[in-house]
């Protein structure tokens, strides 16, 4: 398969190539330059798709989703109702909605009874379409604790080794602790509440590491980010700086460690994220956009991501997602850097999948007009390819 554009954005840099093709073999990249050199290598038999006036990058990343649960009102009452079987048939579907909108990888950071490891397994023999899924499973929480519903429930470093060994053994990609409470669970935890000690984290982390397996830790709470970041975790998911008191404000030495250790930070903005001053009253929204500019300005390294599942959030809002840190100023190549090549890097998938390159995996992106330019540009959609497979959008 030959595709072309008017421009290939290969790097993480912004690095793009005019009248540009990508070569594919099977599932792989096999070349990546100007038209005029990459299409003598292409055998006659290949087929050729050409995108005038499109840009051809790879394709995004959403490092946070939870396919099991819907996007609407109730998400946690809409999983209860709903058997296995009838929602992995709904889980199909919201993975080729990511497909469509142009997400070729998706970390899964939380399902039930290993469904998603199904989906992904589906999805990687081709009888479901849809983006690679780095599962989860089923996320680490104490008995009662934040997504308890989900199966993951552990107390205690032997029951939390036990845990963590069952979801490597299925099959999980990443290990997620829930070392906060959180929103979605009816009666939890409250979002700062701290639901591990760092002890018990770094048991999370031992055995994970034994796996060769990264960690990722939900964390609001200040102390619950003190306690993940001690502890040596891979990601850092929400990291809004919550205290009991209600105040949000970012601890610079533990920023200071976070940078220096290269963990990566994914905020998971709403797609709806112009809603935060409707929802938690313009003072406080204020304090969770400021906390995020300051993080992204001090230089820790960002992955993009949504939360996808959970309430007002849909598997279509990537790019919507994405403005919020145009809205900050961030570059346009920045901002697609951490839904792409950073977020590889931080799923580590950096060596497989986020660049354009020889050997990689043929995860390829191509939309209208110049995203460089317009970061919006990314929502028009104008073909997909993922492993090679090549997807025509329902909406182009």
């Amino acid at each position: 398969m030959l595709v072309s554009a008017d421009q290939v954005l290969i790097g993480p840099a912004g690095e793009t190539v005019p009248d540009g093709a990508v070569l594919v073999r099977g599932s792989t990249i096999v070349a990546v330059g100007p038209r005029s050199e990459v299409e003598p290598l292409a055998p006659e038999s290949a087929r050729r798709l050409s995108f005038p006036g499109g840009t051809l990058l790879p394709g995004l990343i959403d490092a946070h989703v939870h396919l099991c649960f819907d996007g609407g009102p109730e998400p946690v009452a809409s999983l209860q109702n709903q058997g296995d079987d009838e929602l992995l048939g709904a889980m199909r579907e919201r993975a080729l909605c990511l497909l469509d909108a142009g997400v070729t990888t998706a970390r899964d950071l939380g399902d039930r009874n290993g469904l998603a490891l199904r989906l992904a397994a589906e999805i990687a023999e081709g009888s479901a379409r849809g983006p690679r899924i780095v599962s989860a499973s089923a996320p680490i929480t104490p008995p009662g604790g934040h997504c308890w519903f989900l199966g993951g429930e552990a107390s205690g470093a032997d029951e939390i080794r036990r845990q963590v060994r069952r979801n490597a053994a299925a099959g999980a990609r990443v290990i997620k602790v829930m070392v906060s409470g959180g929103g979605l669970t009816p009666g939890g935890p409250r979002p700062w509440e701290t639901q591990f000690s760092t002890a018990e984290l770094e048991v999370v982390v031992e055995v994970a590491r034994a796996a060769g397996l990264p960690v990722a830790a939900h964390a609001h709470g200040t102390e619950g980010i003190i306690a993940a970041v001690n502890a040596g975790v891979d990601t850092i998911e929400h990291c809004t700086w919550m205290s009991e008191d209600g105040t949000i404000k970012v601890r610079d030495d533990v920023l200071t460690t976070i940078i220096d250790r290269g963990i990566r930070v994914c905020p998971t903005v709403s797609p709806h994220w112009r809603m935060l001053p409707q929802l938690f009253g313009a003072e406080r929204a204020e304090a969770m956009i400021a906390g995020i500019r300051y993080m992204a300005e001090a230089g820790v390294r960002l992955i993009a991501g949504t939360d996808a599942g959970v309430q007002r959030s849909g598997f279509d809002g990537l790019v919507s997602s994405l403005g919020f840190y145009d809205h900050l100023g961030l570059s346009a190549d920045r901002v697609i850097a951490m839904a792409t090549a950073e977020a590889a890097d931080a799923l580590g998938l950096g060596g497989h999948t986020g660049r354009l390159a020889p050997g990689y995996s043929a995860d390829l992106l191509v939309v209208d007009g110049d995203p460089l330019d317009d970061l919006g540009r990314l929502g028009d959609v104008r073909t997909v390819v993922a492993a090679g497979r090549h997807h025509h959008p329902a909406q182009s």
